[in-house]
């Protein structure tokens, strides 16, 4: 018997749930594929949240033959297969077939590129599918012949519409005596992921008395479970964003001790290093910033070294950055301000230009006093000039605030010896 999860698998653009910012009749996706005007795209979205399944709707809404590969276990080979199969789809005068590819961002190089000259030549529509960001993983080339669409974790309602379909439509369900008392646990275990929500419902209504009395579904029954059947709920008990979460936390947390720890479950794990390396980046600049500037020089040069070691020797790499990482001072200050300033942004967005910021290239736009008195701060003493650098209406707004660490209390200093009168630094 199929898994649920399958057996549920929505078969039309109507049945599908989630995604309406995507897929609702008003969006350009979902335009789209109701009017059979389908571009190559990619699907970028953490698991379970139905890449593979709207590329199937995708193919059964416009009628297209539908070729499936997976980049684990595909190469070059069954690339250039795929490309014959879609030409004699052509040559019966059918529509172009949807090419999907599942985890396109394990394709090499040399992979991407044999798509290419398919893709612009309209022989495939293509589908990729990826849980890794599109513009670090697939090649410029293949990129710019596709649209990226950014798929969503399903809301809570989703999930709770996905259970009760499930106790509704399914056929050996529907026959049980299923009462969902409690969800949380289903909900929490779930993260979102509607395949693993579907699998877990599965796997408490199997593990539980198959006797025709009613069964009650509670939060301390679904824990009991997922414990004693982890193994059966997330392969090798390894949950690929937990084990992430918890090395970030532990490096904000400055304990390199349980950051090496959890660095070593991944790589156990078989995480790719890449992966690791991207987030320490992000944690170098969200968590550390301006406290140790060095610390996003430290986490991009791991990057750029296990890129060119590979495993086994990229996990003394790795190691090296998460321990320095986590031993830093800690100070979340640009991340904080840039936050701030989008803020600001959404709710005055046509803020003009000051004039005397402004560019003044030709002759119009300096009569129209383009960059009239503008100040160049070179030209005072200390390279420091009081002046006005925000737009009317957010004038003296505070975005920026240092953090409490040496080198940001120096920083906070050299600012209010500055700005003694605009900005209470």
């Amino acid at each position: 018997m199929q898994p649920l999860a399958e057996r549920l698998r929505p078969k039309k653009l109507d049945d599908y749930i989630g995604q309406s910012h995507l897929l609702a009749e008003d969006q350009v996706l979902g335009r789209a594929i109701r009017n059979d005007q389908v571009p190559s795209f990619i699907l970028w979205g953490p698991p379970g949240v139905g890449k593979t399944t709207l590329a199937q709707v995708v193919a059964r809404e416009s009628d297209r033959y539908f070729i499936k590969l997976s980049a684990i276990n595909s190469g070059v080979k069954d690339i250039r297969e795929a490309i014959e199969k879609a030409k004699k789809q052509q040559f019966f005068d059918q529509p172009s077939p949807i090419l999907f590819i599942d985890e396109i961002h394990r394709f090499s190089k040399s992979q991407q590129d044999a798509l290419l000259g398919a893709v612009e030549q309209g022989i495939v529509t293509l589908i990729g599918a990826t849980t890794e960001n599109p513009s670090f993983e697939v090649i410029p080339a293949l990129l710019s012949r596709c649209q990226v669409y950014i798929l969503n974790h399903h809301s809570t309602e989703e999930l709770d519409y996905l259970l009760e379909r499930a106790l509704e439509k399914d056929v050996f369900l529907k026959e049980k005596n299923i009462v969902l008392k409690e969800r949380k646990a289903l909900k929490m275990y779930s993260g979102g992921d509607a395949r693993k929500l579907l699998n877990l419902l599965e796997l408490v209504v199997n593990m539980s008395p198959s006797d025709d009395a009613e069964l009650i579904i509670e939060d301390k029954l679904v824990q009991k479970i997922v414990k004693e059947n982890l193994s059966l709920y997330d392969k090798g008990g390894e949950q690929h964003y937990d084990l992430s979460s918890a090395l970030i936390k532990s490096i904000r947390g400055s304990d390199p001790q349980a950051a090496v720890y959890w660095l070593a479950r991944m790589l156990k794990g078989g995480e790719d290093i890449k992966f690791i390396a991207r987030r320490l980046i992000i944690a170098a600049s969200e968590d550390i910033g301006l406290a140790n500037p060095n610390a996003l020089l430290m986490a991009n040069t791991a990057f750029q070294s296990c890129e060119k070691i590979g495993m086994p020797e990229a996990r003394i790499i790795l190691s090296q950055a998460v321990i320095y990482l986590a031993s830093c001072p800690k100070s979340n200050s640009a991340y904080m301000a840039i936050n701030k300033a989008m803020q600001a942004v959404d709710q005055q967005s046509n803020l003009p230009v000051p004039l005397h910021l402004r560019n003044a290239p030709s002759k119009l736009m300096k009569d129209l006093d383009y960059g009239k008195d503008y100040k160049y701060a070179h030209d005072f003493e200390n390279n420091f000039v009081e002046a006005e650098f925000l737009p009317n209406g957010i004038k003296g707004q505070m975005f920026y605030d240092p953090g409490n660490n040496p080198a940001e209390n120096k920083s906070r200093q050299h600012l209010k010896a500055m700005w003694t009168k605009k900005y209470p630094y």
